[in-house]
Order: structure tokens, then sequence, then C-alpha cells
């Protein structure tokens, strides 16, 4: 029920969406309670006093932190439609891997390119970056979505790309991603987008463009 069920969010963090989506795809009601990450409010801060941050999900008034946990306690709770984490234990081990993957090395690979000054710098952290996205291609192989033909816990955890990349790449005039050369996650980004829990609920482009081209204007005069 809806007021079982409360999701603490801001309107652009991809950690956030995350949970927004797997919500949708699993079809469970909930009350989203949007965030100010400058004056957080009273009820975020008792939820998640040792972050302080969001995603912070609220399910009979018990509070879950970290949008990895998050999305397990989503799939645990909620079992009996469109599972996210597959059943057997190896496969579901190898889920976590990639999942921490994305978040430990891909998505601050890709986030040190937007934050580093000048365009040499840009360009050699851009390397690091690149052999990532080489690594998460070819877990593609064969495959619509990372777990299979449905889409899964990798595939929100990645889900980010679908809306930053080519807002950095226009922010930063610099391209980041080659369809040619990442045929697999080309195809991966267009089946992720088209799917309607996702396509329905994507922040708006123009907003997105404004918050990072101040973000980014603050990176490089930053001392």
């Amino acid at each position: 029920m809806a007021e079982e069920v409360k999701l603490y969010r801001t309107w652009s963090s991809s950690f956030g969406l995350r949970i927004v989506w797997a919500l949708h795809i699993k079809g469970i009601e909930y009350e989203a309670i949007f965030e100010d990450l400058t004056q957080k409010s009273s009820e975020l801060l008792q939820y998640n006093p040792v972050h302080k941050k969001i995603p912070v999900l609220v399910h009979k008034g018990k509070p879950i932190c970290e949008s990895l946990v998050i999305l397990e306690y989503i799939d645990e709770t909620w079992k009996g439609t469109a599972p996210l984490l597959p059943q057997d234990p190896y496969e579901k081990a190898m889920a976590r891997f990639w999942a921490k993957f994305v978040d430990d090395k891909l998505l601050p690979s890709v986030w040190s390119i937007f934050t580093e000054k000048g365009d040499e710098a840009k360009k050699e952290a851009f390397v690091p970056a690149v052999q990532n996205l080489e690594i998460i291609e070819q877990q593609l192989k064969e495959k619509k979505f990372f777990g299979g033909e449905s889409i899964g816990y990798v595939d929100l955890v990645l889900g980010w790309m679908v809306y930053l990349l080519d807002v950095f790449e226009e922010v930063i005039d610099l391209k980041l991603f080659d369809a040619h050369k990442f045929p697999l996650l080309s195809g991966w980004m267009k089946n992720f987008c088209d799917a309607p829990p996702i396509k329905q609920h994507l922040p708006p482009r123009d907003k997105l463009v404004t918050k990072f081209q101040l973000l980014h204007e603050k990176f490089q005069t930053a001392n």
C-alpha cells in the first residue's frame, strides 16, 4: 500500500532513480518525498543518521538505506513479480559483483572526466573510463539485459548511463560514448530506455543540463 512505502530521494540522483525504477517494475505503490540536500529534512536525518544521504526507503516505518541494499530488500520483500536478482547463488553473486564494479570503478571513472580541470586532464581521465566500459560491454554478449531477457539488478545500477552520458558530453563538449565502439552497450541503452518503467521516470533533460553546467563551472573554477 502507498502509505506503507515511502522513498526519500532527489529529482536527479541516479541512486534514487534506481529505487524508483525498481518500485515501478515491481508495481509497488509508494510516496515520494523529494529532499533538498542543502537543507536536509529532520526525517531524512532521523532515518539515515549514519550517512545522512538519499535514497532512503521506509517500509512499515522501518528505514532501509544505501541503494544497493534497498534494491535487494525490494526484491526479497516483493518476490511475486519481476525478480531483480537471479535465484542461482553463483549468478546472484556475479550480479552483485558487477553492480559493485559499476559503482566502484565505472561510475567514478566517468565522473572524474567531468570533474577534471582542462582538456588534457579530461583526456587522461578518459582512458580508464573507456577501459571500464570495454569490460562491462563484454558482459552483454548474447544478452538483451545483463540478467537476460528482462531488466534486473545490474541494469538498474547502470541505468544512469541512459540519461547522464549525453548530458555530460554536452556540458564538457567531449564525446564520451561511441556507439560503434560499444554496440552491445548501445543496444542495451535503447532497450533499457524503451521500457515504460524507465522511460516514464527519467529526469527532465533541460534541467539536468542546467544543473551540470553550473556544477562543471564550479569544478573548473575551484582552487
